[in-house]
């Protein structure tokens, strides 16, 4: 009988440490699962998020280019206008203009990168200095009935060499910064 004790102990040990085994290959095997989903979970989440910012970023920088090109349409307005100091019909639109430039920039800051920060700024200045350079073109006495584009021609040429310089600068900026991330 004790045979019979020892061959069952021995059969129920072995049953009971093969299940162990096989309960410990399980949960090892289970846990590896979950860690690697966990880790694809992780990834997917940091993709999601640097689509969404360069999304953002690409609709800032766009929007930005967009308001600039407004009111550069504006300043050509102007620079076409045959007034003297008085500002002309839709030159307050120019001012509407200036200012939607200035809230694209706003985003453009919040999005960044610095270099972009820097061509972004840069294209401000030079839309207000225009504006102003108008202003001051403007006000000179005589020469009213000819449009400011003829009184200053050097001006003008010089302010459309400003804005292309100013716009390559923006996009050289920004291809980098696009193109890393997408």
């Amino acid at each position: 009988m004790q045979d019979t004790v020892a061959v069952a102990l021995i059969t129920s040990l072995s049953t009971l440490a093969a299940a162990a085994l096989a309960g410990l290959v399980g949960a090892l095997s289970t846990r590896r699962q979950l860690a690697h989903q966990l880790a694809v979970a992780r990834q997917e989440s940091v993709e999601r998020r640097a689509t969404r910012r360069d999304e953002l970023r690409r609709g800032a920088y766009v929007g930005f280019l967009s308001a600039c090109d407004q009111a550069y349409r504006q300043l050509d307005r102007r620079w076409l206008d045959a007034g003297g100091s008085e500002p002309a019909p839709g030159y307050d639109e120019a001012y509407a203009a200036m200012r939607a430039v200035d809230e694209a920039y706003n985003l453009v800051l919040l999005e960044g990168p610095a270099e972009v920060e820097a061509a972004s700024r840069a294209a401000l200045t030079s839309i207000g200095a225009e504006r102003a350079d108008q202003r001051r073109l403007g006000e000179e006495p005589g020469g009213a009935t000819a449009p400011l584009r003829e009184r200053h021609r050097e001006r003008w040429l010089a302010a459309i060499e400003a804005r292309t310089n100013r716009r390559i600068s923006f996009v050289d900026a920004v291809r980098p910064v696009l193109d890393r991330e997408g």
